[in-house]
This record gives C-alpha cells, structure tokens and sequence, in this order.
C-alpha cells in the first residue's frame, strides 16, 4: 500500500516486504461506520492516484515536519495545525487528505526517529531542489515555532538543515527569520525586561 510503503511499513528498496503485512491486524479491529469506510478509502485512493515521485515527496516533506514537531517529545495542536496547512499548501491536498498524511507522519517520526531521521531527509535532499529544500526547512521552523523553539527543538532544526545540505548563510537567514521565537531570546528579553 502506498502509505505503507512511504510512511513505514516497508522501504523502498525492501525486497522482502509482505505485502500483507499488518492484514491481521487490520481484521482483527472492529469495523467504522460504512461512510466513514468510504470516505477514507476515497482519501487514500485519491494519494495513491498521486505519481509515484510527488508522492514520495510530499512523504518525506511531511516526515521531515514532523520530525521538526516530535524535537521537544511532544507535538502540540499548534504544531499539528500548522503542519496540516503546511501540507495543503505544498502538496496541493484537500484537509482530509492533510490529516492524514500528517497523522501517519507524525506517528513515523515518533516510532522511527534516529536513523530513519537521517535516511528520510537523505532521500528528500536527492530528490529535492535547493529552493525546495530551503522552503521545507522554512516550514520545519513555522512548525517549531507554533509554541516556541526550546533549545533541543534548535538542535533538531540545525541536524536538519546540515542533512539537507543547506549553507550555513541560508541557515543563518532563516534562523534570523524566527529570532523571537527562540525561548533563549524570549527569556533574555523576559529578564531585561524586570
């Protein structure tokens, strides 16, 4: 299954996948209403009608966002808010298809931080141009941003940047971008402000 296939599942390289992998586990959950049944099926065939490369694009830009969002071990409503327009404006879905794409996102970078982390943004710098990677790395800060950027968020925003190749003046430019988002700055300011 597609979603499988780019959120976790199995890799692409992976030649031993089961395809039914997981068709136990699906059976074994009880059955949601028939509309809603539809109305997902229709959402998931809608993604997977996507060609194969703009789907595994738009997979690896929202991993990458929610891999931005899980850097404080938590991702908030805001950061799910923003992460889900970010996703509609980038990847030209619906809301219902950014929800769940965004969902399935956020569980994977949960699940499968570390070197998935590594091997995912790898991906998406090969198949991403420099103006691309700069804009996802603008979103991963919007995303970072919604409460404020601890310091372990900062980090996790750095190690990105660094993986997607980004030069330290881009990096340099966007940081400058979110300076009072920082929490650092904001309780400098807080202090100065006595």
């Amino acid at each position: 299954m597609f979603l499988r296939r780019l959120f976790g599942g199995e890799s692409a390289g992976s030649v031993n996948a089961d395809p039914n992998a997981g068709s136990a586990t699906a059976s074994a959950r009880p059955a949601a209403a028939n509309g809603e049944t539809e109305t997902v099926r229709r959402i998931v065939a809608s993604l997977e009608a996507m060609p194969p490369d703009e789907a595994r694009y738009l997979a690896g830009f929202a991993y990458i966002l929610g891999r931005a969002a899980a850097a404080d071990l938590d991702i908030s409503a805001v950061e799910t808010g923003a992460m889900e327009q970010i996703v509609m404006e980038h990847g030209g879905l619906n809301e219902a298809q950014a929800v769940i794409v965004v969902e399935i996102a956020k569980t994977q970078a949960r699940l499968r931080g570390g070197t998935e982390d590594f091997l995912v943004t790898r991906e998406f710098r090969q198949l991403a141009t420099e103006e691309e990677r700069v804009a996802l790395m603008r979103c991963c800060f919007i995303v970072a941003a919604g409460d404020s950027i601890s310091a372990g968020e900062s980090a996790v925003l750095a190690e990105i940047a660094n993986e997607l190749d980004l030069t330290a003046d881009q990096i340099t430019a966007l940081r400058s971008e979110f300076t009072d988002h920082f929490a650092a700055v904001q309780a400098m300011r807080a202090q100065i402000g006595r």
